[in-house]
């Protein structure tokens, strides 16, 4: 692992799937370190015990599952985070013990959003960092491509007229730093300049028209 902002480490590179590459997160927290998304590294997990641990774990959506979900749980204890739509995917690896449903703040300072539409219960967090950064964790909503340019998510599984409005959503937002989980190039995360409206009105206007479900 390496540190990446002063409360936030990311995970070594991998690739789950062909032509897929991924990181992922850990925020730490006096209250109880957060890993967005899932890593396959078990490695990364003994790290991740010196940074002391992981008392939840919230996955963006079902791509993310994976049997280290199982270890970190017999190790840390963590508690799973996962939306409700998508929890009879989530029961085949374990059932999550927090189900995202609407937006909502947990743990004092992490916004829960639902974005719909790369995959039914596709979903963002909004941290709201305790020196006063935001970071966006966006999971494959938005992905950062080879050419350092947020893309929107939308694959022949998903829908696009509902990634549209989940897109709407995001670019209300104005974080500091933006994570996905899926990325090209060689990076996932990105210091935000200019307007983060801006960026994801980029993103909108490279979808194709018409629906795709």
């Amino acid at each position: 692992m390496k540190q990446v902002q002063d409360d936030v480490w990311e995970t070594e590179t991998e690739s789950p799937f062909p032509g897929l590459t991924t990181h992922a997160y850990l925020l730490t927290r006096a209250d109880g370190n957060v890993l967005f998304y899932n890593t396959g590294h078990r490695h990364e997990i003994e790290r991740m015990a010196e940074l002391g641990g992981v008392a939840y774990q919230f996955l963006s959506h079902r791509d993310e599952l994976g049997d280290t979900i199982n270890l970190l749980h017999e190790r840390f204890g963590t508690r799973l985070g996962g939306h409700v739509r998508e929890q009879a995917e989530f029961a085949r690896v374990r059932t999550p013990e927090i189900l995202f449903d609407a937006r909502e703040m947990l743990l004092g300072n992490i916004e829960v959003i639902p974005t719909p539409g790369h995959t039914p219960g596709s979903t963002c967090f909004l941290v709201h960092a305790p020196g006063g950064r935001r970071y966006l964790f966006t999971g494959d909503t938005l992905y950062l491509g080879e050419d350092g340019t947020w893309r929107p998510g939308l694959l022949p599984f998903s829908d696009r007229d509902t990634l549209v409005e989940s897109l709407e959503t995001l670019r209300t937002l104005e974080p500091d730093v933006v994570f996905s989980s899926a990325f090209g190039g060689e990076t996932g995360f990105q210091e935000i300049r200019g307007r983060w409206s801006d960026h994801v009105a980029k993103a909108l206007g490279s979808l194709p028209s018409g629906p795709q479900r």
